[in-house]
């Protein structure tokens, strides 16, 4: 899995390529996700359009990091889900959780 950050707006967008499944993979991410949030960034986009898949180390590490980012006053926000990864996180009623959007775009207006 690479992981990819770019900044729009004073927005993290957090770019996912491959697999997350845990181990070194969704350390980078746990890593990278922790450091924004010590620079004092309040609001992120994970753009999962490159996820090919998830297990559920990766749906713990946007969980997680999903109540760091609320607990510090922001936001962590879903775009791009692939269809696979869409019929995980409608199983797993995380889209009841997060808020999920087409586009990086979309989730960039809903500010």
């Amino acid at each position: 899995m690479k992981v990819n950050i770019t900044e729009q707006n004073g927005v993290a967008i957090i770019a996912i390529q491959g697999k997350m499944m845990g181990g070194p993979d969704t350390g980078e991410l746990d890593e990278k996700l922790y450091s924004l949030l010590g620079k004092g960034t309040k609001m992120a986009i994970v753009n999962l359009a490159g996820c090919e898949w998830i297990n559920s180390s990766g749906l713990s590490i946007l969980i997680h990091h999903y109540k760091k980012f609320r607990d510090a006053g922001g936001e962590l926000k879903l775009a791009n889900l692939t269809d696979k990864i869409e019929r995980i996180m409608v199983i797993s009623r995380l889209t009841e959780v997060f808020k999920v959007y087409d586009s990086v775009d979309a989730a960039l207006k809903d500010n």
